[in-house]
Parts: C-alpha cells; sequence; structure tokens
C-alpha cells in the first residue's frame, strides 16, 4: 500500500521559515518525480515546486524562497519555507509522479498525500 505522509505545516508569522516534510513508503522512492502543490481558501489546487533526480521547478510566485529537496534514503521530499508571505497560506499537499510529463499537471501524479495546513499571518 502506498503512502505518503506530510507533515511540518503549522501556524507562522509573515517573514518566517517552515519545512514540511513527505515520507513516502509502499513504492521505490528513487523512481519517482516527487511535487508539493498547494490549495489555498477558495482557489484551485497548484503546483509549487517539482523535483526528479536532482532537477528542481518552481512556481514564479515561490522562486528564491522555496527550496524543494529529497532523500532518496529517507524516502523523503521536503519544501524548506522561507520568507513567507500571507498568500502562502494553504493546506499544501505532496504528489508522486512515475512517468511526468507536465509537472504542473495534476493527472500525471500517480499518488498523494493527505496534506497539512500553512498559515500565515500578516
Amino acid at each position: 500500500q502506498v503512502r505518503l505522509v506530510e507533515s511540518g505545516g503549522g501556524l507562522v508569522q509573515a517573514g518566517g521559515s517552515l519545512r514540511l516534510s513527505c515520507v513516502v513508503s509502499g513504492l521505490t522512492f528513487r523512481l519517482y518525480t516527487m511535487a508539493w502543490f498547494r490549495q489555498g481558501p477558495g482557489n484551485e489546487r497548484e503546483s509549487v515546486a517539482y523535483i526528479r533526480s536532482v532537477d528542481t521547478t518552481y512556481t514564479d510566485s515561490v522562486k528564491g524562497r522555496f527550496t524543494i529537496f529529497r532523500d532518496n534514503v529517507r524516502n523523503t521530499v521536503y519544501l524548506q519555507m522561507n520568507s513567507l508571505k500571507p498568500e502562502d497560506t494553504a493546506v499544501y499537499y505532496c504528489a508522486a509522479g512515475i512517468r511526468v510529463r507536465d509537472w504542473r499537471r495534476r493527472d500525471d501524479y500517480d499518488h498523494w498525500g493527505q496534506g497539512t495546513q500553512v498559515t500565515v499571518s500578516s
């Protein structure tokens, strides 16, 4: 059974930092492209960052502030979030895909976590 379990969310003031973790089990982690998505109040789920091997890509609104990285020994993907803004408030989800063609496309991912809430106060 495949499981993706996120943690690390919480309440933080604007300008602060959080590190999200997503522990993956039930699949060969190193073979999968991993990504973080988020869904804010009243918004659609949007892509935030992805990592395939050592290649990473970020959506424009988080470039220079967020860093995605992975540990293939611990089967974990992380999202380091610095200089947080109130508009970063959302539920953050990790996703795993074996054959991702368009990293922004939700349907390209095979497995999802349950999400972790990030709230940034002004």
